[in-house]
């Protein structure tokens, strides 16, 4: 479920899923990926900030019925996932995610193509999407972090907490204060959303075309399926929502 609020220029997306640690089906997917695309041809919006309720920011992509899904569509589901990716990188407003808890795998992607990325004391971030062969968000996140670190945290497996997140720049800011009292610091902005769109578009180079690719080169290879299960078997407690 996604609820989705507006107020003076502010566009809030809440991720409402919290049962599952706000996991990514593919119906929250869609949802997510409309509702992007619609704050992006609002003239009336300057920020879109992205959100979840309960513990977690989001675990990553819901796949509790992997046993009954084939490489092929596990495929689509990751390219849709990519391309919901791709419009919030692109997304000509201010970008905002708040997040606490695990952002792990997609959920670590969503945060870290923020322009704005705030973390609670309690957060943990993660990208294991790598050790079942996916390249995704890689361009994305060696954008954020610098070619080395990124790499190196991809390689490595690291789980990222609040301070080293900040320290690396994958968050950049970190706060003690529940979301709606945060949202009361956030700055205005000093210029007129046009003009912010438009600042916005001329800095971040457009290589979508790219990043789909490299990800649907590293998913088509076969196994997809066997190298997920593989690894949720490898987890201590192998858990049906996967953390990418």
């Amino acid at each position: 479920m996604l609820h989705i609020a507006s107020h003076e220029g502010l566009r809030i997306l809440t991720l409402d899923r919290s049962a599952v640690g706000n996991a990514l089906d593919e119906k929250s997917v869609q949802a997510l990926a409309v509702a992007v695309d619609d704050a992006a041809a609002d003239p009336d919006l300057h920020t879109l900030i992205l959100r979840a309720e309960g513990r977690h920011f989001c675990t990553g992509f819901d796949l509790s019925d992997l046993e009954s899904v084939e490489d092929g569509e596990l495929l689509r589901r990751f390219v849709n996932i990519e391309l919901l990716l791709a419009a919030l990188w692109h997304c000509p407003l201010r970008t905002v995610a708040f997040g606490g808890g695990r952002a792990w795998g997609a959920g670590a992607d969503l945060f870290a193509c923020c322009d704005v990325r705030v973390a609670r004391e309690d957060s943990t971030f993660c990208f294991p999407g790598v050790r079942f062969g996916l390249v995704l968000g890689t361009r994305r996140l060696a954008n954020r972090l610098g070619e080395a670190v990124a790499l190196r945290i991809l390689t490595e497996g690291k789980v990222l907490a609040m301070d080293e997140a900040l320290a690396l720049g994958l968050a950049s800011e970190g706060t003690t204060l529940d979301f709606a009292s945060w949202l009361e610091t956030l700055p205005s902005l000093v210029v007129e959303c046009e003009t912010a769109r438009a600042l916005k578009q001329a800095v971040r180079e457009d290589q979508r075309d790219r990043d789909l690719a490299a990800l649907v080169r590293s998913a088509a290879r076969p196994g997809l399926k066997s190298r997920i299960l593989a690894y949720r078997a490898s987890q201590r407690t192998p858990n049906p929502v996967l953390s990418r």
